[in-house]
């Protein structure tokens, strides 16, 4: 049995299991070597937007690393914005401001990844307006990857993303989504999440082993009642000392 299993049996439990003497003992501290350590990456898309703030906020109360993918539209068109994207720069320590497209395809994706030259310059809009400290991108509405370790892209995406690599773009997918539904509210529970998060990890059926990138988006996260799922999932997985919350610029394998 892997020895990462039985770790976590006695030591880390699992994200779905609930700690029956945590009301009366004080939490164990426990030294983890780091070979057992698993990274995670949470990361947010299509802000800044209502929800954004509940996102920061929730991160912030929680010490916990993300990383905003953002699009610059929404950010320049109104003072809101503006100071939404404020509030993700002003913490460096814990948050990464990336670009994710200046119009984000307008919702129009097929006619914009066929004409990969103007939707290169719509990420090259979207970096004189945000201005990140990064060389991070995100697609529109697809899971693509390219670093120096990793490539992935469907024939559809792929013209823009190797225009991306080409400038100095890391392009950067996810391993796992939160759904939501028609009305912009997530669908999987967080215990159904940290359970998927759990088995991901351990069979290691992420993109890169040891890592995972986990894709939500600000809007879903609007209502309180939506923001404290969000803050019950990364209490979930706050629970297992194995699981370390990282920014995308760390990474393995960017350029």
């Amino acid at each position: 049995m892997p020895i990462f299993y039985i770790l976590s049996l006695f030591l880390l439990p699992f994200s779905g299991l609930e700690n029956t003497s945590a009301k009366t003992l004080k939490p164990l501290q426990v030294s983890v070597p780091d070979s057992l350590v698993r990274h995670i990456y949470l990361s947010f898309d299509d802000g800044p937007l209502n929800g954004t703030a509940n996102c920061i906020n929730v991160c912030s109360h929680e010490k916990v690393a993300a990383t905003f993918f953002q699009i610059a539209m929404h950010q320049s068109r109104s003072s809101f914005g503006k100071n939404l994207y404020n509030q993700i720069l002003q913490n460096p320590a814990l948050f990464d401001l990336s670009n994710h497209s200046y119009s984000h395809a307008n919702g129009k994706y097929l006619p914009y990844y066929h004409h990969p030259d103007s939707a290169l310059a719509d990420f090259q809009k979207a970096k004189k307006i945000l201005q990140p400290k990064n060389n991070l991108a995100r697609l529109p509405g697809n899971n693509a990857w390219s670093t120096k370790n990793e490539f992935r892209a469907s024939g559809l995406v792929k013209p823009l993303v190797l225009k991306l690599d080409s400038v100095g773009y890391n392009v950067m997918g996810w391993d796992l989504e939160w759904h939501f539904n028609k009305h912009g509210k997530p669908i999987q529970t967080p215990e159904a999440m940290a359970s998927m998060v759990d088995t991901l990890l351990f069979y290691n059926k992420t993109k890169t082993p040891k890592h995972l990138v986990i894709l939500m988006h600000d809007h879903m996260f609007g209502d309180p009642a939506d923001s404290a799922k969000l803050a019950r999932l990364i209490g979930l997985l706050k629970k297992n000392p194995a699981y370390q919350f990282n920014k995308l610029t760390s990474y393995p394998g960017l350029k």
